[in-house]
């Protein structure tokens, strides 16, 4: 018994080790990008020798020198050739490795996954299948006109256009979210503008398994509007129950949001295990025939996955249907199941098939909250145990609640700036209602896709839901509890986890040692701080891009002056000033209305608006701003100012900026466009 216990923790040592070597693979992979041909040899040669000691030693091999550095080592460079199998770029067909001309003639594609659409486009994930009648492979993203076509196009869809290519366009304003860095960890680079002319629908039957489930989704779709279900219940359900998160209203999304309950909306571990408890009692009666003790965890994990697939297969559902599928097989196979063993082998499998998912937000998180509860719900729940279930199931959602915040808060204090001080009361709600959800909602997709749902069923089903809705409506109202525009870089994240982990092994070994690191990483988080506060900071002048408006921005250290001509509206949710605000961590902004001069370290800016006035100047500017369109010779301008650069903001007509191009050109006079060039900065 005792060796079993000292192998099994070897055991979980070994795998969770390996992980770790297989994500440090990948981060080498992804941001150093070693030669491919060169990564591969060293694998082979480092797994030939790891093999060979292996064979050499096996019966001593804890005695062999070197050899678990390098196991780990051939971990790594494993992970580095994972990441480079996966990189489509690396494959002779890629569209990008062929030899195509710049106006393309003809390009035939099949669409692969539907995305959220925008105010103007739907959007899709298409795999190319030919370019110019030639084979290649890769992905596209597509913007389809809302008016265009009456319906969404299936997935498994193949049509034909002849577009030319166009180049995702990178951030234009400082501290922007960069949408072509999250689309190439798609491996998309490239993107279509088309609309119903443009297209010709080849077919549109499904050939993979993903557009069979994105024709079930559609079935259920169609049977619960016939069923009487409204948008705002619809939304809400093909996110709790298909995984598609695309048609909630924005307010609601928003709601959610603002009231820490999003986490909700993303089909995740919390969606799974309860789904696996309800097949758990469902399946209960297959253990009263002779192989139902194999039956039921098979059955059970190929609906699982059914689940996912039907859900499209997100990070944070593939995580969790693998995780959950290890714990059902151990369950039924009657042995324990170490919960970090199963996180390590299910991330393990993850990254092998899709390495890149490392680096989706919705994988980290969901990672870090079921660390966060596992590590740190026991202790809580042990702080007090309450004799009756009335005060102990509120107790355990609380603590699970608390323990998911400390695995996620760093990493969401990075990626979204905001907190939400309200998330423990919102969640004690929010849990109980999604089991009675889900499980109510199982039965009403069977019933509909049966054609047996009774009106009656559908009003309670929405009600409950519309519940929800409301209740998260008036938790997120409160808005002095969102904490929002929370500066939070990369160093404070890596030593908040380096606090909650060394505070977390203070606590289960009582060690001198851990207390002093976690005091170290305390003091160094608190350096950050100081650190951000005190360093210099340089003065700037930004003429930030925003379409159809005119925004221009004075930073002096912590406070910024935005002189604008936006309505109220378009100020309030407006997010270029708060992106930048939290990036250059301003502690004031100041709000002014445009001026004709402005003057930065010495040098003149001329703003010309629609008036076109500039005659009668008693001074030569430095720089010319044009903005809303002013009726001038730029000619003329040029010769009579004679300055050192023409800017031209995203407030005017793409015709006159054109023209205006052209003229700069001629004059050998620099010209800066910011709808394509980005935000004008002087520092």
């Amino acid at each position: 018994m005792k060796v079993h216990t000292c192998s099994m923790k070897l055991l979980n040592f070994i795998v969770i080790k390996l992980t770790i070597c297989l994500v440090i693979g990948i981060v080498i992979a992804h941001y150093f990008k070693p030669n491919h041909y060169i990564s591969l040899n060293c694998t082979i040669g480092l797994i030939t020798i790891v093999s060979i000691l292996w064979l050499a030693h096996r019966r001593k091999i804890d005695r062999t020198p070197y050899f678990s550095l390098l196991a780990y080592l051939s971990m790594i460079a494993v992970g580095i050739n994972t990441y480079n199998i996966h990189n489509e770029k690396l494959q002779p067909q890629h569209y990008t490795n062929t030899k195509l001309n710049t106006s393309l003639k003809s390009v035939t594609f099949k669409i692969k996954e539907r995305l959220k659409s925008d105010i103007y486009n739907d959007k899709y994930i298409v795999s190319l299948l030919s370019i110019n009648k030639k084979n290649v492979s890769g992905k596209l993203l597509i913007n389809v006109k809302h008016d265009s076509l009456g319906h969404k196009l299936p997935v498994d869809a193949i049509l034909f256009t002849s577009v030319e290519l166009q180049s995702i366009q990178k951030p234009l304003n400082p501290y922007q979210f960069d949408y072509s860095a999250y689309l190439e960890l798609k491996q998309v680079y490239h993107q279509l503008y088309l609309d119903s002319k443009d297209l010709l629908q080849l077919s549109d039957e499904p050939t993979t398994i993903y557009g069979y489930a994105d024709k079930l989704r559609t079935e259920i779709n169609q049977k619960l509007i016939k069923a009487g279900f409204k948008d705002d219940v619809l939304g809400i359900i093909n996110a709790l129950l298909l995984g598609q998160r695309q048609t909630i209203d924005k307010t609601i999304y928003n709601n959610y949001v603002n009231s820490g309950t999003i986490h909700i909306l993303a089909v995740s571990g919390l969606h799974v295990g309860i789904i696996l408890l309800i097949l758990n009692f469902l399946l209960k009666p297959l253990l009263y025939f002779k192989y139902g003790n194999i039956l039921r965890p098979l059955i059970i994990v190929i609906l699982l996955w059914l689940f996912a697939i039907i859900a499209g297969l997100s990070p944070s559902v593939t995580r969790a249907v693998t995780m959950f599928s290890i714990i059902s097989v151990a369950m039924h196979l009657k042995r324990p199941a170490n919960i970090y063993n199963t996180l390590a082998i299910s991330a393990f499998f993850i990254l092998l098939i899709k390495p890149t998912f490392l680096f989706e937000v919705g994988f980290q998180m969901s990672y870090l909250a079921v660390l966060g509860i596992v590590s740190f719900q026991p202790i809580f729940y042990k702080l007090w145990q309450p004799k009756y279930w009335i005060l102990d199931k509120p107790w355990q959602i609380l603590t699970v609640t608390l323990a998911a915040q400390i695995g996620v808060a760093p990493i969401s204090l990075f990626y979204f700036h905001q907190f939400p001080g309200l998330f423990f009361i919102s969640n004690l709600v929010v849990i109980p209602f999604l089991g009675l959800i889900l499980g109510f909602g199982l039965i009403v997709i069977v019933l509909a896709l049966s054609n047996t749902l009774h009106p009656t069923v559908v009003n309670i089903y929405s009600f409950i839901i519309d519940s929800l809705n409301g209740f998260i409506a008036w938790v997120a109202q409160f808005e002095d509890f969102l904490f929002r525009d929370i500066p939070f870089s990369l160093i404070q994240v890596i030593c908040s986890y380096a606090i909650v982990i060394t505070f977390l092994q203070a606590y289960k070994t009582k060690a001198f040692k851990w207390v002093s690191i976690c005091l170290i990483g305390i003091i160094g988080f608190q350096c950050t701080f100081i650190y951000n506060n005190f360093k210099k900071q340089n003065d700037a002048f930004i003429i930030f891009n925003k379409s159809r408006y005119t925004m221009i921005g004075f930073k002096h250290k912590h406070k910024l002056t935005v002189h604008h001509n936006l309505d109220s509206l378009k100020q309030v949710t407006d997010h270029i000033i708060r992106n930048y605000k939290v990036g250059e961590r301003i502690n004031e902004v100041i709000v002014d209305r445009l001026e004709y001069v402005y003057q930065f370290n010495g040098e003149t800016i001329l703003a010309i608006d629609s008036s076109g006035a500039y005659k009668g100047l008693s001074f030569k500017p430095d720089y010319i701003l044009l903005h809303n369109s002013p009726r001038i010779n730029l000619n003329r301008l040029i010769d009579s100012l004679n300055p050192k650069i023409i800017i031209a903001d995203a407030s005017n007509f793409k015709t006159y900026v054109k023209r205006w191009k052209l003229t700069c050109r001629h004059k050998k006079i620099p010209f800066h466009y910011t709808n394509e060039k980005g935000a004008f900065m002087l520092d």
